[in-house]
């Protein structure tokens, strides 16, 4: 993947380069995901608005450290997504970013293979934190 470090240890989280995949349907939270990423990590994330979009990225071979994905999406949902890329062995960490209405639909985007869940909205600290706790800077 795309996991790269400019410059020596111990400088700030806008040195390291991950490689991004932003999934949602909304234009509003793509562009503020988009903006956050690009700030914390110096880097251009790809988009998708929709899960489908986003396994087809995957399947042709584009790698991505962390994909952020959303739940409910038309054409193919977060959890149809994530169970989709998982069964194609895609390893990139998948965070879940969504607004869920109860407890079992956050268990079952959780079971399709995601490694994190978290509410939406984002912001730089939250986001900042999860990339902390998935080692990717």
């Amino acid at each position: 993947m795309g996991l790269k470090k400019a410059g020596s240890e111990g400088g700030s989280s806008s040195e390291w380069r991950i490689s991004a995949l932003v999934v949602d349907d909304n234009a509003t939270i793509r562009f503020l995901h988009k903006t956050i990423l690009k700030g914390l990590c110096n880097m251009e994330p790809k988009i998708a608005k929709d899960g489908k979009e986003a396994v087809d990225m995957c399947r042709s071979g584009e790698n991505f450290d962390i994909i952020l994905m959303d739940k409910q999406m038309p054409i193919m949902n977060g959890v149809e997504a994530t169970r989709k890329l998982r069964e194609m062995g895609v390893k990139s960490k998948i965070v879940g970013v969504t607004i869920l209405d109860n407890e079992s639909e956050k268990e079952e985007f959780l079971a399709a293979g995601l490694d994190l869940y978290l509410e939406k909205p984002l912001n730089p600290t939250m986001l900042r934190d999860v990339l902390k706790e998935l080692q990717l800077i």
